[in-house]
């Protein structure tokens, strides 16, 4: 076998002078252009060597941060038992049409995993049993799977993605919203540490299936698909699906201040963070007064591969790529070695 010299090993590092015609989002253009990522088909992309340092360089500064406020890691399964969402009535695809179904030989139907709420909360209510137990949090990074009716945006938006899920179990509201509040100071470290802090908000938006509303992470980009208002006032952000004037007096902004921002209704953000308040799972345990209770669950979703192409399109300029100052010395060293 021919060994190369270390400086001579061949690249899959190929840059192209022109972006693919079927690509319209800058994101995807730019890093298939630098020789960052692949796309396989419509939604899917694979990472190359320099674009799978960069996502690994995110997926770093997440896990740090995730594991400075006690985060504990895992890996849960791709596949999964639809007898466990059934009971949460999100089988169906008239509640949820973005499953990847598919069947094994011995007939039983399985999916793709689109989130990991239900079989996080079967594990928990086999490992937690007392308040004492708590406060838990437990993420992951994985690959996501989703069926969605159109795949744009590049890797912001994709069918195969990588996603890091948060989630975190108290022992009543108390805990959790103290327990939210270090979650959220992490996000926004990472986002700051990202070199995007700056142009993303916190933004007060729908909840999804388990909480009425919910925080986003917003950040201000020509291809954004939110709009959201932001008091001049407090500084709160308001996605537009939940502006009205009774979920503004519910945040303290007066009707008369909301008419000010009419301003940013032209301005477009990514959102790339999501939090959900916390909900009551189905995860039991016994409490101080040795009753019977339901933990309180919060969901933080953050997905490293849709911040890589969040970070190109606000940061990138004329010449192309630019990544976070803070990592410029260390991507130096990526293409020297």
């Amino acid at each position: 076998m021919y060994h190369y010299p270390h400086e001579t090993i061949p690249t899959l590092t190929k840059t192209r002078r022109e972006a693919p015609k079927d690509e319209v989002a800058k994101n995807a253009q730019l890093l298939i252009r630098a020789g960052y990522i692949h796309k396989e088909m419509a939604g899917v992309y694979s990472y190359l060597p320099l674009g799978l340092r960069t996502l690994n360089k995110i997926v770093g500064i997440i896990r740090e941060e995730m594991n400075a406020i006690g985060g504990q890691e895992v890996h849960l399964t791709a596949l999964q038992d639809k007898t466990l969402w059934e009971k949460t009535d999100r089988w169906s695809d008239d509640k949820i049409d973005i499953w990847f179904k598919t069947k094994l030989k011995n007939g039983s139907e399985v999916g793709l995993g689109i989130t990991h709420e239900e079989p996080l909360t079967q594990i928990m209510s086999e490992h937690v049993s007392s308040y004492r137990d708590l406060p838990v949090y437990v993420y992951q990074f994985q690959t996501k799977f989703r069926n969605e009716q159109r795949a744009k945006s590049g890797i912001m938006r994709g069918r195969e993605f990588l996603m890091k899920d948060l989630y975190s179990f108290s022992r009543d509201e108390v805990q959790h919203k103290e327990v939210y509040e270090k979650a959220k100071q992490a996000y926004l470290r990472i986002f700051k540490r990202l070199g995007i802090a700056d142009k993303t908000h916190i933004t007060f938006a729908l909840g999804g299936s388990f909480s009425k509303y919910s925080e986003e992470f917003q950040t201000e980009s020509e291809v954004g698909e939110d709009i959201i208002y932001i008091d001049s006032k407090t500084g709160i952000a308001v996605n537009k699906e939940v502006l009205t004037y009774e979920v503004l007096e519910e945040l303290g902004i007066s009707r008369k201040q909301s008419c000010r921002e009419e301003i940013y209704r032209s301005r477009q953000y990514i959102q790339f963070g999501h939090e959900i308040f916390g909900n009551h799972s189905d995860c039991v345990i016994q409490n101080e007064k040795g009753e019977k209770s339901s933990v309180v669950m919060g969901c933080y979703g953050l997905g490293p591969s849709r911040t890589m192409g969040a970070i190109v399109e606000v940061l990138a300029d004329e010449k192309g790529l630019v990544w976070p100052e803070a990592w410029r010395r260390s991507m130096f060293t990526w293409l020297l070695y």
